[in-house]
């Protein structure tokens, strides 16, 4: 005959452990059905109150938002009728002498006097100096810097209040680019600034440059690589004349032209 101290302990343990699991499913679903009843209700009401908050714009379907429909209306300006640009290294890697550049013929140029009229820009390493103010007695040269600007959009440069060289305690500078570069403190190297700058050269012509590059073949600092364009017939426009456009019809799509350049 069976009695009640048959039963082995693990019957009892078993009844136990499926009690506590049903307990802990239990209190799982009633805290599901609190969350879906209490926090869930505010949270979709904020979000609602957000969306129809005047700060957000979003559009209802078949609506255009308004930033897209402006960019339809204003689209990228395309500029034709450019003169040409050249893009030229200039080997400025002495620490002493300067190199002296023109921007007509696009050479270095040896000069022997500072105050011909032979050369426009002057570079030594990252330095450059004009043919102007306290540079020259007899050069008209001087800088604007234009700021970061696509080179191409730079359609025409001002006609006065070119900044002269000057002289300091220890040199001669034009304070119009006296950091034409960006110096990474951790890796210590140079970077070209976006800038371009307008040049009025040594006999009152007009030109633009933009810095590329200082870095020779063999990773040392001095060798300037910019991209110029030089207008010679005194405008201070870079577009093409009528006749000049018409001349270059057929030469449509030609790169810029390169060189290189060593003292």
């Amino acid at each position: 005959m069976n009695s009640s101290f048959d039963k082995s302990p693990e019957s009892e343990g078993g009844k136990k452990r499926q009690m506590w699991r049903k307990l802990f499913w239990l209190n799982l679903c009633v805290t599901l059905v609190l969350v879906g009843s209490f926090w869930l209700p505010e949270k979709l009401i904020k979000l609602q109150k957000f969306l129809d908050s005047p700060s957000v714009d979003v559009p209802e379907e078949g609506q255009i938002v308004e930033k897209e429909k402006q960019q339809e209306d204003h689209p990228p300006i395309q500029i034709g009728g450019l003169l040409n640009s050249r893009v030229t290294t200039v080997n400025a890697s002495s620490e002493k002498d300067y190199v002296y550049f023109n921007l007509q013929s696009g050479k270095v140029v040896k000069i022997h006097d500072p105050s011909s009229l032979e050369w426009d820009l002057a570079f030594r390493r990252s330095k450059v100096i004009t043919n102007g103010g306290a540079s020259s007695k007899l050069g008209k040269a001087g800088l604007i810097d234009l700021g970061a600007i696509e080179f191409d959009k730079v359609t025409e440069v001002p006609q006065d209040n070119y900044v002269l060289d000057v002289n300091t305690r220890t040199d001669t500078e034009n304070p119009a680019i006296l950091k034409p570069y960006n110096y990474n403190y951790l890796t210590h190297k140079l970077k070209a600034k976006k800038n371009v700058y307008a040049a009025r050269t040594a006999n009152n012509k007009f030109a633009k440059f933009q810095f590329l590059d200082f870095y020779c073949d063999n990773k040392e600092v001095g060798c300037i690589k910019i991209r110029f364009v030089y207008q010679g017939n005194g405008s201070n426009s870079f577009l093409k004349s009528p006749t000049e456009f018409t001349t270059a019809s057929a030469g449509v799509g030609k790169p810029e032209q390169s060189a290189t350049s060593s003292f």
